[in-house]
């Protein structure tokens, strides 16, 4: 019963390059299967009626081959669920990340995510240049027959320069830095196969809310995540009014702030893989510890869902249009691990072991936000859906 508590009601995956789709609805709202019914009200909306309730879900670009709801569902003990074909008249682009979106010779303003102030004011940038890839060290290791000339050496960026990280960008500390960041000092042990050795890393926060934004890589060199920034170009000295829409409100800071992380990462995820070819990576947090391993299976999905709370109308009187809707959103499929679960720990070990799994730096409060998020989202599936082979499933929107 608490499998069914947690699972939404409908639950719709649909694949744009395959146009086909399968439809969830969960045992309790099914009834007698023969009494759902699905129709295609008009082009690019989902009508799904129940005994009780009917759904309505917008696919924006998609429409139904109302051939392929004449099928008898298949029935679980879970509930039953339906296969569709669908054509897909404009595929959904997907966002960009912040990373993908810097640019020369532009004005852009950095503000803290969390409370919206802004950090950073009207930065103009002559050069945007991408740093190597998380295993360039190791790469270098390989291919040259001499030592590594950039062993213990940083590429650090010069005044109005910006050097785009995998997850994070890295600016010129400037005076106007002192009035909206803070700093803070924090002595962290690192073993080595001789001594334990001490340093010191210093974390970089808004100064409004004090929420860590990155940290400093030298006296001059400031290291921003972007899953705690936002980046908008600036107009007339003021940012975009449409960056409001993403800022904390008052009674709901955290499922913005989880929409925000997950659609960040999300779009990510899917420039690192078509532009490097990279599907496997390890999330870690700032000293390389990895907390998530994660695979990258789809990038091509749309979603749509509807949980408990959602409330639609009753079938007494149905009328599609006064129905709740449903937006069907983008989303990347993920297969995952979390590196505190001791009953994989030998494909932990592969994995960490094998160069080709990319790793990510975040923030630890980002790791552990991203734990959840992914829980939560493995918990509200189908029990079908939440696990394959050893891997659990989950779905990040962007």
């Amino acid at each position: 019963m608490e499998e069914i508590s947690q699972q939404d009601i409908l639950f719709l995956e649909l694949r744009q390059k395959l146009q086909r789709g399968i439809l969830f609805i969960r045992r309790d709202i099914a009834g007698v299967v023969t009494d759902v019914k699905i129709e295609s009200r008009e082009d690019s909306i989902l009508n799904i009626q129940t005994p009780e309730q009917i759904y309505q879900v917008m696919l924006p670009g998609v429409g139904l081959v109302e051939a392929s709801c004449q099928k008898i569902p298949e029935i679980t003990e879970h509930g039953s669920h339906i296969r569709l074909c669908v054509r897909v008249n404009q595929p959904l682009e997907n966002a960009s990340s912040v990373i993908g979106k810097l640019k020369v010779m532009e004005t852009y303003s950095f503000l803290c995510q969390s409370c919206g102030c802004t950090v950073l004011q009207d930065r103009v940038f002559k050069r945007v240049l991408p740093l190597p890839n998380g295993n360039w060290n190791a790469l270098v290791d390989d291919w040259c027959c001499h030592p590594d000339p950039f062993a213990n050496r940083k590429l650090l960026p010069r005044d109005e320069d910006c050097l785009l990280g995998d997850t994070y960008i890295l600016l010129a500390w400037d005076s106007s830095c002192e009035q909206t960041l803070t700093q803070h000092a924090k002595s962290i042990n690192k073993d080595s196969q001789e001594q334990r050795l001490s340093r010191q890393r210093v974390s970089v926060a808004c100064r409004h809310c004090c929420t860590t934004l990155g940290e400093e890589i030298t006296s001059g060199v400031l290291k921003l995540y972007i899953t705690e920034i936002l980046v908008e170009p600036s107009k007339d000295g003021k940012c975009d009014e449409t960056l409001h829409r993403l800022l904390p409100k008052s009674n709901s800071t955290r499922l913005t702030r989880q929409r925000f992380l997950e659609q960040t990462l999300a779009s990510r995820l899917v420039e690192l893989s078509s532009t490097q070819s990279i599907f496997r990576f390890s999330l870690q947090n700032p000293d390389g510890k990895a907390i998530i391993l994660l695979w990258l299976l789809n990038t091509d999905t749309l979603v749509a869902s509807f949980p408990d709370a959602v409330v639609s109308i009753v079938a007494d009187d149905v009328h599609p249009e006064s129905s709740q809707p449903c937006q069907a959103v983008g989303a990347v499929k993920v297969l995952y691990f979390l590196c505190s679960d001791s009953k994989h720990k030998e494909i932990i070990d592969v994995w960490e072991k094998d160069i080709s799994v990319h790793p990510l730096l975040l923030p630890p409060s980002s790791c552990e936000e991203l734990q959840t998020l992914l829980i939560s989202s493995t918990s509200r599936l189908p029990p079908l859906l939440r696990y394959m082979n050893s891997y659990q499933v989950a779905y990040m929107r962007m």
